[in-house]
């Protein structure tokens, strides 16, 4: 378990790290407005585009295999990002290193699954992963922010080497290997979500710099909309499939999957313009926001740990409903902020509510999208919970960056700061309410009318 925290940690920390050390990125190596998206985006899109790649892998090649060659590419690229000259170079690394937490992440939740009885054990150990993970994403701007203005940016990714090794050499000795499955891999379906995905990130981002009009955004979405639909079709076909359909016979799983990509859409949000209205509007330096991101976890952590206990007390899908109706609260709260707002009543207590948030909400959700799966497709479906997560964090960043550009059009200096972050934040609570809305139709009024249909060996329900 605590192997697989670890390395869960590292790939959530290089999320976040990256974070309050944007300003200084930006300075360095000359990045534009909205092409700084494209620090955290270039990450997060091929984490999302080969994670279902990454995932079969795991099931056939064995798990622990997959662990380490996750491990030792994530390092390496980790490496190459710290000693970028250009922001060409740091954005190449930043897809590799992506491409390396797609094979390692699935087969963290896999081992997870395969390690942990379904019931009160595996959600207790479901619960920690999640507390690891909010945990983590706080650490990582702390200490990105520290970092940033006491070091330099890049000492953040030279923290992974050290690490990477470490866990290395900890999975050889203490972690099994899983037995292997015959199987091929699914090397179009791969392709053409990755491409497509690609697309409407792209597409998004463009748009804030050029207008939802332009020629090229306009192709770029339709293309990406074309080869997702292609992606389904040859799922349809493939004998075995990277995403195996069957995962969404049931409402349940596909509602988590639904949800996850609307609530994280939501919260990298979050995130992401906090760091810029800290930096950009209040002034205050790379250390100092990251310690102001503080209040998000204090209540995170023990929030998350104590999931087990209250899911036993009040229901799995209770915590979800009053999770996401908190963070709601917390992220419309924040669309009230501008230059001159309290920094306690206007960010540190609506980050309190999204803390508590994200700290009911994600373990439920995790648990509900691996639900009556049989073991040897855990690895499929930890991919489908971790695409969706990743879909979310890149194509909702990349929304919210749209979003933010079309409200702020025409505007210049503070005030220009100011209605980006205002917009995005309102887009973002939007995006929460949908989730709830999710949530509402499928998870709950599934278990109304139980119907979570085990998904077997063949993939099909």
């Amino acid at each position: 378990m605590a192997i697989i925290l670890v390395s869960y940690v590292m790939i959530v920390l290089d999320i976040s790290v990256v974070l309050t050390g944007l300003p200084k990125i930006h300075e360095q190596l000359g990045f534009s407005e909205a092409n700084l998206a494209w620090v955290q985006s270039a990450y997060t899109l091929t984490f999302g585009g080969f994670m279902l790649l990454g995932a079969r892998a795991g099931d056939i090649l064995e798990r622990r295999r997959m662990f380490v060659t996750g491990l030792a590419i994530f390092t390496l690229a980790s490496l190459a990002i710290g000693a970028s000259p250009s922001a060409t170079w740091m954005l190449a690394w930043r897809a590799i290193q992506g491409f390396g937490a797609a094979v390692l992440a699935p087969s963290t939740l896999a081992l997870l699954q395969t390690n942990f009885a379904e019931g009160h054990e595996r959600t207790r150990a479901v619960s920690y992963y999640a507390a690891a993970a909010g945990a983590s994403a706080t650490v990582g701007l702390v200490l990105g922010g520290i970092l940033a203005e006491w070091v330099s940016w890049r000492a953040g990714f030279y923290v992974n080497l050290p690490v990477g090794i470490g866990l290395i050499a900890a999975a050889y000795r203490y972690i099994e290997e899983t037995p292997k499955h015959t199987g091929r891999f699914d090397l179009p379906g791969a392709l053409t979500s990755t491409l497509g995905i690609g697309g409407l990130v792209f597409g998004f981002i463009r748009s804030a710099q050029t207008g939802w009009s332009d020629p090229i955004t306009i192709v770029a979405l339709a293309a990406a909309i074309a080869l997702i639909v292609l992606f389904v079709s040859i799922e349809r076909r493939a004998a075995q499939p990277i995403l195996p359909l069957g995962l969404f016979s049931s409402r349940v799983r596909s509602g988590a999957y639904a949800a996850r990509v609307l609530y994280l859409g939501g919260m990298v949000g979050f995130f992401f313009f906090t760091t810029l209205y800290l930096q950009n509007v209040r002034g205050y330096g790379p250390a100092m926001s990251g310690l102001a991101f503080i209040p998000a976890t204090i209540l995170h952590v023990p929030f998350a740990i104590a999931v087990p206990r209250l899911v036993k007390s009040y229901g799995a899908n209770r915590l979800m409903i009053v999770g996401i109706v908190i963070g709601i609260a917390g992220m419309g709260w924040l669309s009230f902020a501008n230059a001159t707002s309290p920094y306690i009543t206007t960010v540190a207590l609506p980050m309190l509510l999204i803390g508590v948030s994200q700290g009911l909400t994600l373990s439920p959700l995790t648990s509900a999208g691996i639900a009556g799966v049989a073991h040897a497709n855990a690895g499929a479906a930890s991919g489908a919970v971790n695409v969706a997560h990743q879909i979310g964090s890149s194509v909702g960043l990349s929304f919210l960056v749209a979003i933010a550009g079309m409200a702020s059009a025409g505007l210049q200096g503070q005030a220009l700061a100011v209605t980006r972050i205002g917009a995005a934040f309102d887009a973002g609570t939007v995006m929460l309410a949908l989730a709830l809305v999710v949530v509402l139709t499928t998870i709950v009024a599934a278990d109304r009318a139980p119907e979570i249909k085990p998904l077997g060996a063949t993939g099909a329900a």
